[in-house]
């Protein structure tokens, strides 16, 4: 076929929702079934490809303490992120609502507030935090926010009691700068200086926040969002890498490797791994959910195997992404749940959990996954949509089936049996193509349109093609000729 692409960063073919199979792991006994309001540590990693971590196949290093979570509790297989960057994922996970329901959600991701100061998540909104925060929780943000800049936005002022952590989409590890070379650490609202690795600090401050609420009786949310393992590619031995970048972007694209990268994820897993034994040393573990995921696909180096694509792609390996969760008073440990979901799901999963409700003048788009987890309900089958506006791209995941656009090239896969996205099928199975095509559209009509300014960063293909080394959009005859 002629309408397939070729690349090295730019698309070829997806697939995205999924079918509905079945979960696996033993039943909670009735008696276990109660249990008083959860403690809740989310932990999110930045661009983490959902093959990174050794549960899902990462194969030349192991991930121990991430991969604990999975033994104590549920691993999702069939996860998908909202978005395939950053900003427009993290809106759907705090809001439980797909992105595109407000402006801040158009941003692909969230441009430095020296160029959009007013675009931010409005501070009336209400979000996970603030949530838990009316039902009586503490409520702390370790890490990552990119939803607004101050004075109009801040984690403060949407739901979380305290913050430590910094404010844009990337930080050099050692500097704690932006791109453009301003520092960007943070306690509360204030700017603040640290010395440290910074994987190593946020984890630091996870432990201190957990040693902190252990000694109460309130129940607490700790949103841990780490930097890791996102660009700029230096591990904690790296600290040259973060001198030679001083005066540059950290968004370099002459550095890194594979064994950066490894570093980088080790690293990450062992600040995991003393959360867990926190946790423990406190008695919490029992009655506390504990959630590792990634906001989007990965990235240069990141492992998306058995998907193809990455960041910023709507192929599956840049939706695709780790999920696990524990809850040992509720969720049977060792279950493998084939139920496909979103991040947005998260908010309603966790406010059931805490026995709390959304906002009913924001009904969530996602829904509670406590029935497939905790009550051995089988799998429901999802409709799920994207946009990304890079190259016009669309997706919807439908059962197993998957509509994907890039530009005027179009595709059907069923991403269960073709997970790669090989076969087009959109002419064999007209009848399901056209059914997929329409509830896109008609999803589409239900949220906002996109923004013609809306800062994206590879801007419908045209910023990325002028980075070193960049292979430039082209045409394919054959879909089995797309490369990963």
């Amino acid at each position: 076929m002629a309408n397939s692409l070729t690349r090295r960063r730019v698309l070829q073919t997806v697939a995205t929702t999924g079918a509905a199979t079945a979960v696996t792991g033993a039943m909670v006994p009735p008696a276990e079934a109660q249990t008083a309001r959860p403690n809740i540590v989310f932990i999110i990693a930045d661009d983490m490809g959902y093959a990174d971590i050794s549960s899902n196949g990462r194969r030349d290093f192991e991930t121990p303490n991430i991969d604990r979570i999975a033994r104590q509790g549920a691993r999702f297989t069939q996860a998908y992120s909202n978005s395939p960057v950053c900003t427009a994922s993290r809106v759907a996970i705090i809001t439980g609502r797909y992105q595109a329901r407000l402006p801040v959600g158009l941003e692909e991701p969230i441009a430095p507030p020296i160029s959009k100061p007013n675009i931010g998540l409005p501070p009336g909104h209400p979000t996970l935090p603030s949530l838990l925060k009316q039902a009586g929780y503490a409520t702390t943000l370790v890490g990552k926010w990119h939803l607004g800049s101050l004075p109009d936005f801040s984690p403060l002022k949407s739901g979380y009691d305290h913050f430590f952590g910094y404010r844009s989409g990337a930080v050099d590890y050692f500097r704690h700068t932006t791109t453009d070379g301003r520092p960007d650490l943070w306690e509360e609202d204030v700017p603040v200086q640290k010395t440290g690795y910074m994987t190593t600090l946020l984890g630091d401050r996870a432990v201190q926040v957990i040693d902190g609420y252990a000694a109460g009786k309130q129940p607490f949310l700790l949103s841990l969002h780490f930097s890791a393992p996102h660009w700029p590619w230096e591990g904690p031995n790296d600290q040259a890498e973060s001198e030679r970048l001083i005066g540059k972007s950290i968004r370099h694209y002459d550095g890194g490797s594979q064994a950066a990268y490894r570093a980088i994820i080790l690293e990450l897993d062992r600040q995991v791994g003393r959360v867990l034994d926190a946790l423990q040393a406190h008695g919490l573990e029992r009655d506390t959910i504990v959630i590792f995921t990634s906001d989007n696909g990965g990235e240069r180096f990141a492992d998306t195997w058995p998907f193809n694509g990455r960041k910023e792609e709507l192929l599956e390996g840049g939706l695709r992404v780790p999920a696990l969760i524990s809850w040992p008073a509720r969720i049977p440990a060792g279950l493998v749940s084939q139920q496909v979901t979103a991040n947005m799901d998260w908010m309603p999963t966790l406010l059931a959990s805490a026995g709390t409700a959304p906002d009913p003048a924001y009904p969530p788009d996602g829904i509670s996954l406590l029935p497939q987890l905790a009550d051995g309900a089988a799998p429901v089958e999802r409709k799920l949509f994207w946009r990304y506006k890079s190259l016009w791209q669309r997706a919807a995941r439908v059962g197993d089936w998957k509509y994907l656009k890039v530009l005027d090239n179009t595709f059907l896969f069923n991403v269960v049996d073709d997970p790669m996205e090989r076969a087009n099928l959109k002419d064999r199975r007209k009848d399901i193509y056209d059914r997929l095509t329409a509830e896109w559209d008609t999803w589409n009509a239900t949220v906002l349109p996109e923004s013609a300014d809306s800062y994206t960063e590879n801007n419908i293909g045209k910023n990325w093609v002028d980075r070193p080394g960049a292979v430039p959009v082209t045409l394919a005859p054959d879909p089995a000729l797309i490369t990963h």
